[in-house]
């Protein structure tokens, strides 16, 4: 098992805004991801806009097709390694990404939801998925 395959992850428990009180924890035991590909967990929103509006579950799941962000828990190992990214990997396992909608095979891993997706699908590196408000007007 390579090193980034093994490494473990706390669960988001600083993100207690962004991520539903349903969460579990991330599984210490991940996947071993192979080739191009990233395993990322994705974020749930949160269940209240900033302004205090309790959002009703039909809404968060409309808002959740159209916001995918997630984290990434492991980095295949031949994941950036192409020409086109000139030797820099444009995300790091713990990096909070945005990715395309319609990309990747969605699962679940001991009762986690996790998502394999292409390295290239990457569109956006977000230093605080907090700061990403999709029920903003």
């Amino acid at each position: 098992m390579d090193a980034l395959s093994a490494q473990t992850h706390e669960p988001f428990s600083k993100l207690q805004e962004w991520v539903s009180d349903e969460d579990i924890a991330t599984p210490k035991i991940l996947p071993t991801v192979v080739g191009w590909q990233l395993l990322i967990r994705p974020l749930k929103l949160r269940k209240k806009t900033t302004g205090g509006i309790i959002l009703p579950d039909g809404a968060v799941t409309d808002i959740e097709n159209f916001t995918n962000i997630g984290q990434v828990l492991a980095v295949g190992d031949l994941a950036y390694k192409d020409d086109r990214f000139n030797g820099q990997p444009w995300c790091k396992v713990g990096d909070y990404v945005v990715y395309h909608r319609h990309v990747g095979t969605r699962f679940r891993w001991r009762k986690v939801k996790m998502m394999l997706i292409p390295d290239d699908k990457i569109m956006l590196v977000i230093p605080d998925p907090t700061a990403f408000d999709a029920t903003e007007d």
